[in-house]
């Protein structure tokens, strides 16, 4: 019998992702025995800080590729969206599971919605996408950082530290944990478009091998890939990293492939917006392309002085 390691992170969602992943490919293949190799990344070491203030890429994937390039482990389930859109030398992201739910949640104790916040409440979320569509459209809001693992944030929340927090959709849903919360609401794509990745978990395998190829055709969505290749596209032109505020979501339906894509100031002013629709023919480009229609419109001298305002009150407490 053939043995496969699967590298993966030890948070909950993390190692729910990566059970996931063995009980399918042990279904199908009854000549495969899946191991797990649980690593603890940089990204869940450094908990005082946002994650753009670490500096670098990959802070929740370089340990898991390190391990397979050292020979201990075969395959890395990753959430899409925490992947670089530059793979090492030796490995391969082979392929990217069916998309579920990319939705951002709104949650709360005290209130129904996000329009039922009063002018002033606080919100809880340290990503800088979620921070400028928030600004954008609620300016009176303070919006507060909120870091750990799911369930501190969970907490915080409870205990009354924010009077709502936004979290991704899909983590809250694998883990069952929707049903403590009193009020949440389910954000629409076009209100907040999620960022590369989400909802999806990428196969990352060691390049050059017959075995783990076969097992990534067999967990390969294909619209689910070519949507999230548009999206890395996309982020890969532009250059944008973790302290960019940058959103882009690629919806494969029918025939047609609609790519929302949003970058902007952290505090929601200064943004650049589109939304196209084209047939599912023709978007192969459609990634790079769009990025470049925005760099020609000035989004490479938005995004730097973004960079430099990002977390600025920040700074000189948590560096």
């Amino acid at each position: 019998m053939a043995k496969l390691t699967i590298a993966t992170r030890v948070s909950d969602l993390a190692l729910w992702q990566a059970y996931h992943i063995k009980d399918r490919v042990e279904a199908e293949f009854s000549d495969i025995e899946v191991v797990l190799n649980k690593i603890v990344s940089n990204g869940d070491k450094v908990l005082d800080k946002p994650l753009a203030l670490i500096g670098g890429k990959g802070h929740f994937t370089k340990e898991l590729e390190d391990a397979m390039l050292a020979g201990q482990a075969d395959i890395a389930v990753h959430s899409l969206k925490d992947v670089p859109t530059y793979i090492p030398e030796g490995l391969e992201l082979a392929a990217v599971t069916q998309r579920q739910d990319q939705s951002d949640v709104f949650l709360s104790h005290k209130y129904a919605s996000l329009d039922e916040l009063p002018q002033g409440a606080v919100v809880g979320t340290t990503s800088l996408r979620r921070r400028m569509q928030l600004l954008q459209k609620r300016p009176d809001l303070k919006v507060k950082d909120l870091r750990g693992n799911v369930n501190t944030r969970l907490r915080k929340l409870s205990e009354g530290q924010y009077d709502a927090i936004i979290l991704a959709y899909i983590g809250l849903y694998r883990l069952d944990l929707l049903k403590d919360i009193p009020f949440t609401e389910k954000l629409s794509l076009d209100m907040m478009i999620p960022p590369m990745g989400q909802a999806a978990l990428g196969i990352e395998i060691v390049k050059g091998d017959a075995l783990l190829q076969k097992v990534a055709a067999f967990l390969k969505d294909e619209n689910t890939y070519i949507a999230t290749q548009i999206e890395r596209d996309f982020i890969s032109a532009i250059g944008a990293g973790c302290s960019a505020p940058v959103a882009c979501n690629a919806v494969v339906s029918g025939d047609t492939v609609t790519f929302r894509v949003m970058l902007g100031y952290p505090d929601g002013t200064h943004v650049m917006q589109e939304k196209v629709v084209v047939p599912l023919s023709d978007s192969r480009s459609i990634g790079s392309d769009l990025a470049k229609t925005m760099i020609d419109n000035g989004a490479m001298d938005l995004l730097k002085n973004a960079e430099k305002i990002a977390f600025k009150d920040e700074m000189p407490q948590r560096l």
